[in-house]
């Protein structure tokens, strides 16, 4: 069941993506050959109109191929009109965007889907008291509910933390709920040095309690869900293009990279906690597609779109034997990230240590 969620994941967004060039580049007037999930040898196919659709033998990817794409093409005066190496740049551009930007839509649709149903979120109530902490000495309990921290009131276990974070050092003013009962303490949290999401040191504020885990659900209505939707999106990309410049620096260690047996073990474990989870994990995913692809790397959409951009600006296409060998140069360097990336998930999978 494994392999059979994975494939749906990766099957769903190579679609998705290839999709975006195939609309637009029909859109525009582009003469599109084949649609194809997968690499290689052909397993099954049809032929409608100008376009042959396949599914091949090598399911990680997908491509569409247009007419007049290779260079060294021969076209009649009257096929030029449909070839896309004819049209002009705004097109090219279009056509190669459209890739990655149907997987950010597609990652915004999945999240409004959910949302409508919806947007959980942790309940202030406290689960747990940590020994000789602020919030022991004070006589903090578990159960308790924080309502209101200087005078504002608290709905969520985010709201509270995000203030207590923030006031290292600093009084606070709390006003609990115990039972049927109030009660207002000042108390100051202790300035702690934890590790954030790329795990650099930060200092910030702690008063020693954890949630209980109760939860209560928030109705968005529909344009609540897309705008939440939306913002989730656009601050998952900017995670994804933050972690990368982290892996370059050198402040996320290079064995959290993972590839297809990575991706293969999260789609089974999240479809086993539930549909909303795996939908979930099919959008992260999906964004991750979309941002990496526009990265400036040749044989990625993003190289093309740096190439059409120089193009623009010279007036005039790179030569295609710059192009050719910068983009034996992108090959070999993702080729030494998937093999990287395997070894990583190798190395977790015979440890036994997941991700």
């Amino acid at each position: 069941m494994t392999i059979i969620y994975a494939v749906v994941l990766l099957g769903i967004l190579i679609f998705v993506h290839e999709l975006g060039h195939f609309i637009v580049a029909k859109s525009l007037g582009v003469k599109v050959l084949k649609f194809s999930l997968g690499f290689g040898p052909r397993i099954v196919g049809m032929t409608r109109g100008d376009t042959e659709y396949l599914i091949s033998a090598f399911p990680l990817g997908g491509y569409v191929k247009m007419l007049g794409e290779e260079p060294d093409e021969e076209l009649s005066e009257s096929d030029r009109a449909r070839a896309y190496n004819y049209q002009p740049v705004w097109k090219r551009f279009s056509i190669v965007f459209s890739g990655p930007l149907f997987n950010l839509i597609f990652a915004a649709v999945l999240f409004f889907l959910i949302f409508l149903g919806g947007i959980p979120y942790l309940l202030p109530e406290i689960g747990e008291v940590s020994p000789d902490s602020p919030a022991f000495r004070h006589g903090l309990m578990k159960g308790d509910s924080i309502v209101e921290i200087n005078g504002s009131q608290i709905m969520k276990w985010d709201e509270m933390t995000s203030v207590i974070h923030n006031s290292p050092g600093r009084e606070v003013h709390l006003k609990l709920k115990r039972g049927g009962d109030y009660l207002e303490l000042t108390l100051t949290p202790e300035k702690k040095q934890v590790k954030d999401l790329f795990g650099q040191n930060k200092d910030v504020g702690l008063i020693g309690i954890s949630p209980s885990g109760k939860s209560a659900v928030k109705q968005a209505g529909i344009g609540g869900a897309m705008t939440i939707a939306v913002k989730r999106t656009w601050d998952i990309s900017v995670l994804t293009v933050l972690s990368i410049v982290k892996l370059v620096q050198r402040i996320i260690p290079a064995d959290t990279i993972g590839g297809p047996i990575m991706i293969f073990q999260m789609a089974g474990q999240q479809a086993a906690q539930g549909a909303m989870n795996f939908f979930t994990f099919m959008a992260i995913i999906s964004i991750n597609l979309g941002v990496l692809n526009l990265f400036p790397i040749p044989v990625l959409d993003g190289g093309h779109l740096m190439f059409l951009g120089i193009e623009a600006i010279r007036k005039k296409p790179v030569n295609e034997k710059v192009i050719a060998i910068s983009q034996r140069i992108g090959i070999a360097l993702l080729l030494s990230l998937m093999v990287f990336a395997l070894y990583n998930d190798l190395g977790r999978l015979l440890s036994g240590k997941m991700f």
